[in-house]
């Protein structure tokens, strides 16, 4: 019956690529105000490394970890290619740079759950076997199109005097949603600095694609700085 399920959805993803379901020994929940069904794992390491605060698809999500477990372990393996310590001094520098800060941890399980139902944007992970109540499984996701939508109409980004002055550069790496009339509908951060990251959306939002027969996602990478 669970494979029932998740046609409709593998169905929608083939239209614009080919999926690759990411297996492990967890399962990545969220609180049922997200919209989104499925996660690509670039978007998955995004948010728990706290790069961005939303989904492709606009939804707000918050980070939820698990203190220990073999989930917790397969999930920083797979997913973040980090252990513990490392995680755990990733974070103790967002919070000294004032750039993040610390991720609700929980637990078990059980704590995991009942935080993700009862909490707005809420998204976390628990073993393949826990029972669920009150929460949705997402499904991870690697898209790869068979055929790239062409960019029609490109907009530059400003490139920030001050940024500029100090010669803090770098690249901007985002996840659009184009609709199929080819405007980019949703955008969200998948890693950069932040100052620049607000100029690449700014920018890309006013980019157009070809126009296609559904709606595609597409990840772009946005250098500033150390131009020839």
């Amino acid at each position: 019956m669970k494979k029932l399920r998740i046609l409709p959805l593998v169905a929608a993803f083939a239209i614009f690529g080919s999926i690759h379901t990411l297996a492990s020994d967890l399962k990545v929940i969220a609180n049922p105000s997200v919209k989104a069904d499925a996660i690509s794992a670039s978007e998955l390491r995004s948010v728990f490394l706290e790069e961005t605060r939303s989904l492709s698809d606009g939804s707000h999500v918050e980070p939820v970890l698990s203190k220990s477990g073999v989930a917790h372990q397969a999930f920083l393996k797979q997913y973040l290619g980090k252990n513990d310590d490392g995680l755990q001094n990733f974070y103790r520098t967002l919070v000294f740079t004032g750039t993040g800060a610390m991720p609700k941890v929980l637990g078990s399980d059980v704590d995991v759950i009942h935080y993700v139902a009862k909490t707005r944007g809420a998204i976390g992970y628990v073993s393949i076997d826990a029972p669920l109540e009150g929460v949705k499984i997402l499904m991870i996701v690697q898209a790869r199109p068979n055929a790239e939508r062409k960019l029609v109409t490109h907009v530059d980004p400003e490139y920030p005097e001050t940024l500029q002055r100090l010669q803090i550069g770098g690249t901007v790496c985002l996840m659009l949603t184009i609709s199929p009339k080819g405007s980019v509908d949703g955008v969200s951060l998948l890693g950069g600095n932040p100052i620049l990251a607000e100029s690449a959306i700014r920018a890309v939002k006013q980019w157009i694609y070809a126009p296609g027969p559904s709606r595609a996602t597409a990840e772009v990478c946005i250098p500033f700085g150390n131009k020839r």
